[in-house]
């Protein structure tokens, strides 16, 4: 019998680590908390750096090829002003990178994955959270509360933010709220007007606002992220009811184009954004035969749009240390200790630079006057990043 995976956690990141696994030669089980297998939350940013491998797994074929869109152009736009400050080509990241480009909702890309896991045969257990683990030698052993115990070769906890699994790895310190709130809707495609075919993000003192088409372009997705306070509620969702009330009483001077988009979405949902110090060393993300993934690792702040795909690059990495770790030359803890060393600084790289980004994009004052005269000199350069989707 071939080695098993145990995963908790059955979103983005989940199902994608069950794919990497099976693509090694593993078997996989995924647990999930929730009820049912099903992915909250709006708009995805897809760089090549994910895509390429998103591709190489197949899944850009068959129903999610008529999901996903490519967006022509990035641009950058002040949101007191309305004037735009720079952009970059998106079109041609398939003849520059490799692969493409692309948007795509949330719940597409997870319906991929979960389709993809389940033609591998891996069981997925809803309503089954992952509540202790223990290393027994050469297994892991989880307790899920109604569930017998299950063991496998190694466990990786794609649990998210929250996660449980992280304690046995990471230590148990709580997420902090980070004081950004995002605010995300959809509005139908047309309504969108002529910018609805790029990705557009629109920069302003304590706030910036992106939009991008989704849903095969059914949708033009809108995330407008203001700082304020931590709202009531469980702090651990990302699916509040957003009030648009409060949305706007935080924003500042906005210009014309920025306040029509804002009115025209119908139902806000409200993410209050909590977040990790970045990862600092490899042992943050594995340790024995227990490794991280995605949020669970080194939660991504929404500056950069690469939440999903560190998470798929983390799956991409634990396939090639899988597939070598056959116990022999090489073991399961020194596979998973080979992830992690591969994976942590350029984890820690992404987290510097999107909170880097968070300070950029709702700069005011002299710094707002810097920033976009940088923007309008060096648009470009400033906005490829060749280290991030070359990888």
């Amino acid at each position: 019998m071939g080695n098993e995976l145990l995963i908790a956690g059955g979103g983005i990141g989940g199902l994608a680590a069950a794919v990497a696994a099976t693509r090694a030669g593993w078997s996989a089980r995924v647990f999930e908390q929730a009820q049912t297998f099903s992915e909250v939350g709006a708009g995805i940013q897809l760089g090549p750096n994910a895509t390429r491998i998103l591709r190489d797994w197949g899944l850009l074929e068959g129903p999610l090829a008529e999901r996903v869109v490519h967006p022509q152009r990035l641009v950058v736009c002040d949101a007191v002003d309305g004037g735009a400050l720079g952009g970059l080509r998106l079109d041609d990241f398939e003849a520059r990178y490799g692969a493409p480009y692309l948007t795509v909702h949330r719940a597409d890309l997870h319906a991929a994955l979960f389709g993809t896991a389940v033609a591998s045969g891996v069981p997925l257990h809803v309503a089954t959270a992952v509540s202790s683990l223990l290393e027994t030698g050469d297994c892991v052993r989880v307790t899920c509360p109604g569930r017998a115990d299950a063991e496998g070769d190694a466990l990786v906890g794609a649990d998210g933010l929250w996660s449980t699994v992280r304690a046995h790895v990471a230590g148990s310190e709580a997420p902090r709220y980070t004081g950004h709130l995002a605010y995300r809707g959809l509005l139908p495609f047309a309504a969108g007007g002529a910018a609805s075919a790029q990705v557009t993000a629109w920069l302003g003192p304590r706030m910036h606002m992106v939009t991008y088409p989704v849903a095969g372009g059914e949708f033009l997705n809108v995330v407008c992220i203001v700082e304020g306070p931590q709202p009531s509620g469980d702090a651990r969702s990302w699916d509040h009811e957003g009030v648009r009330e409060q949305l706007f009483s935080s924003l500042g001077r906005i210009c014309s184009e920025v306040r029509r988009q804002l009115e025209s979405v119908a139902q806000w949902r409200l993410w209050p954004l909590n977040g990790r110090p970045r990862v600092a060393s490899a042992a943050q993300m594995a340790k024995g035969r227990v490794a991280l993934l995605g949020d669970a690792a080194h939660p991504m702040l929404p500056y950069l749009a690469q939440g999903a795909g560190m998470a798929i690059e983390d799956a991409r990495e634990l396939q090639r240390v899988l597939s070598v770790a056959d116990g022999r030359v090489i073991d399961v803890e020194t596979a998973l200790q080979r992830y992690a060393l591969s994976r942590w600084q350029r984890c820690a790289r992404v987290q510097a630079r999107s909170l880097r980004n968070a300070t950029i994009f709702h700069a005011g004052g002299p710094l707002r006057i810097a920033r976009n005269l940088s923007m309008r000199v060096l648009g470009e350069k400033l906005l490829d990043l060749p280290w991030l989707y070359g990888h």
